[in-house]
């Protein structure tokens, strides 16, 4: 069955247009602690704990999923601005129902979102994902006075979390070596990245750490790294770290500034956990860069590529049995230190790979060259199917055959616009960039036939 509001990650748009409107969203909690009620066995209250990020309009969300769910009879506690992946395992260690997050990750500050975390500080499953939407349909009703849920303050949410995160650092080693940029892009983490990379040792210089409700993700953060670049290179830091606005993803700098992508950051995770045991494989998206494929291979590790978006990603890691994957976006997960992809958690198993092997970033990362990549954008009539195109079929397969195993072809529609993408690998950037634009010029030639 087709989802109506919830997509890859929650219910997600721009603040006052529907679907992210206060009365949308209190009747998104009511319909949500109706089915968690429904599954609750013990006569016992379901508690929710919601937190968000800094956005201004997480005031107003809170408020009406607040009252959304204590209409509906479920208990609530507040944890006010903390990181997505937070969310997910305070719910997890509290033994709470569910985990809610009021955010809208790397977007601007005039979008926000709602997502839900199951008890187990997963995301929830398809068939509570449509049984909340069925019931958005019916009336939104209030139970009885004395039956109305409670809401309280988690007041000690924070080091809580941060005291998590440094439990997934080895404990024989520190950061006390180290000079590390900070960059929480103004989001969830301003007040718990620093702390936790500090208390581990670090000498922490920590930028994007003043939210006021507009300046999320604004020039500052995984989507805007080159502030952070610029931090280490002015204070002469050994590398950074810069999250996005709910830290579930990361991207890293060294010494220089050079950036590092996620497909860089899960390779050099990968090659720490095979110093030291076997890694039966990893995976990565169908955008994944095929240099990691080729790397992976050489070593005798699986790899595996699952749809674009974390939640697919760790759908294909929980049906292989691994532990490792993420998106060259930044999203990274470790399912034997998380149950989600996180930003802080992920940066800390690189550095635990720097430490133990003495390396600096550069160094662990240098044996992963990754190949040149052209995508090249081509504006097509809505509904146009290149699959059926006899023509690009054909034209895609004489590229891959030239390619042999040196490159690869991706072609895919947009989400949300009338565009083809092609994306073309190769070890040359300029085979890349010309076999990219020769199959875009053979679907401006069908367009025009």
């Amino acid at each position: 069955m087709a989802r109506k509001y919830f997509g890859t990650d929650g219910v997600r748009g721009l603040v006052g247009v529907a679907p992210i409107t206060p009365d949308f969203v209190m009747r998104l909690g009511y319909a949500a602690g109706k089915v968690l009620a429904k599954a609750r066995s013990g006569g016992n209250k379901p508690t929710v704990l919601i937190g968000k990020d800094t956005r201004i309009s997480g005031y107003m969300l809170e408020a009406a999923l607040e009252a959304g769910f204590s209409a509906a009879g479920v208990d609530v506690m507040l944890a006010g601005p903390m990181p997505t992946p937070a969310i997910a395992y305070l719910t997890r260690a509290l033994r709470l129902q569910a985990g809610v997050v009021i955010s809208a990750s790397h977007n601007p500050f005039q979008d926000n979102g709602i997502k839900f975390f199951s008890d187990q500080g997963t995301k929830l499953p398809d068939a509570v994902e449509l049984e909340i939407e069925a019931a958005l349909d019916l009336p939104m009703d209030c139970v009885p006075s004395e039956k109305l849920g409670r809401a309280k303050r988690l007041d000690d949410a924070q080091g809580r979390y941060v005291e998590f995160c440094k439990s997934t650092f080895p404990n024989e080693l520190d950061l006390r070596a180290l000079k590390i940029v900070v960059d929480c892009a103004h989001g969830a983490a301003y007040n718990i990245a620093p702390h936790v990379f500090h208390e581990l040792g670090a000498e922490v210089i920590a930028i994007g750490n003043k939210p006021d409700g507009f300046n999320i993700n604004a020039g500052h953060g995984a989507t805007a790294p080159d502030a952070m670049s610029a931090a280490v290179r002015a204070h002469g830091a050994d590398l950074g770290i810069a999250l996005d606005g709910d830290a579930d993803r990361l991207i890293m700098c060294d010494a220089t500034g050079r950036l590092y992508n996620g497909d860089e950051l899960l390779y050099v995770m990968v090659m720490d956990r095979l110093a030291t045991g076997p890694v039966p494989g990893a995976v990565g998206t169908l955008m994944t860069n095929m240099a990691l494929e080729v790397a992976f291979k050489e070593k005798n590790i699986g790899f595996a590529r699952a749809k674009v978006g974390d939640r697919y990603v760790l759908e294909v890691m929980q049906e292989k049995g691994w532990i490792l994957g993420g998106e060259g976006s930044g999203h990274l997960l470790c399912l034997d230190k998380h149950t989600t992809g996180d930003g802080i958690i992920s940066s800390l198993q690189v550095l635990s790979a720097l430490v133990r092997s003495g390396k600096s970033l550069e160094q662990c990362a240098q044996e992963l060259v990754l190949f040149p990549q052209t995508l090249v954008n081509v504006r097509v009539a809505p509904g146009f199917d290149w699959t059926r195109n006899a023509a690009m079929v054909h034209e895609k397969e004489l590229v891959e055959r030239e390619l042999g195993d040196s490159g690869r072809v991706l072609i895919r529609a947009s989400g949300t616009e009338p565009l083809i993408r092609v994306m073309v690998e190769a070890r040359s950037a300029t085979d890349a960039a010309a076999m990219a634009q020769r199959i875009a010029d053979k679907v401006d030639s069908q367009l025009a036939a």
